[in-house]
């Protein structure tokens, strides 16, 4: 069981699936703090409060917070639709490369391979 565990664990999916948690974690760290420490007090700034943007509130809902949290969101999933996009062109990119670099085979090719087979059957036939 335990060597079970070890292949499993050790695959290159499994670490670099948490190599890409570890990054995650460390970008949303960095995008909520670029939305809280800029973009809010920026946005505060323009619409002319003095008031932190996550300390507004109406009706006890702090609908500044609620604000903030969306901010993270389109932030984050704009950075991931941007690295999706680029990762799928540069796969295509090389997809299509190996599709150029492969001759293809046209009908008239196959069509000579099989004259070509036809012929040395009929000259081994001859033979003997």
């Amino acid at each position: 069981m335990w060597n079970e565990f070890k292949q499993f664990a050790f695959k290159g999916n499994v670490i670099d699936l948490a190599i890409g948690v570890v990054i995650g974690g460390a970008f949303g760290k960095i995008v909520s703090s670029l939305v809280n420490n800029i973009i809010m007090p920026l946005l505060a700034k323009i619409l002319g409060s003095e008031k932190q943007f996550e300390d507004l509130t109406a009706f006890g809902i702090q609908y500044g917070a609620f604000i903030q949290s969306v901010f993270d969101f389109f932030i984050i999933a704009a950075a991931i639709f941007f690295f999706v996009r680029t990762l799928n062109k540069l796969q295509f990119a090389k997809k299509k490369e190996e599709v150029e670099e492969a001759p293809k085979e046209t009908t008239d090719d196959v069509l000579k391979e099989i004259r070509d087979l036809l012929r040395a059957q009929a000259e081994k036939d001859k033979t003997e």
